[in-house]
């Protein structure tokens, strides 16, 4: 005999039926609406999560730990990243000076000139 209970505590999509077999001993059956590498890739997931979870708080307590070294660190950052900016800068100045250099109405090479040959085919 098979007796399918269902309750309040079965409302999540992996409740377990309860099954009595005909020696009345209760085994729990599982219905999974998932395959196997799904619920690899979320353990996967969920593993990584704690990793980077965990690193993120021995890296907030080094930060109020350390605050004068995290802070000349950050400021070096910075004060690099201004001047990559500034250079880039710079750079394009400079490019775009050399291109309104060759839009510009004089001509932008002497010794070049142009041929124009015309054939009659008739």
């Amino acid at each position: 005999m098979i007796e399918l209970k269902s309750g309040p505590h079965y409302r999540d999509p992996f409740f377990l039926y309860e099954i009595r077999d005909t020696n009345d001993e209760i085994r729990d059956m599982s219905f999974r609406f998932y395959t196997n590498a799904i619920s690899q890739a979320s353990r996967n997931f969920a593993a990584g999560l704690f990793v980077v979870g965990l690193l993120l708080i021995g890296f907030g307590f080094l930060v109020y730990i350390l605050k004068e070294l995290f802070a000349i660190l950050f400021a070096a950052v910075f004060c690099i990243a201004g001047f990559g900016c500034g250079v880039t800068a710079i750079r394009i100045f400079w490019m775009q000076r050399k291109i309104d250099r060759i839009n510009s109405s004089e001509p932008y090479r002497d010794n070049v000139q142009i041929h124009i040959e015309e054939h009659e085919d008739f």
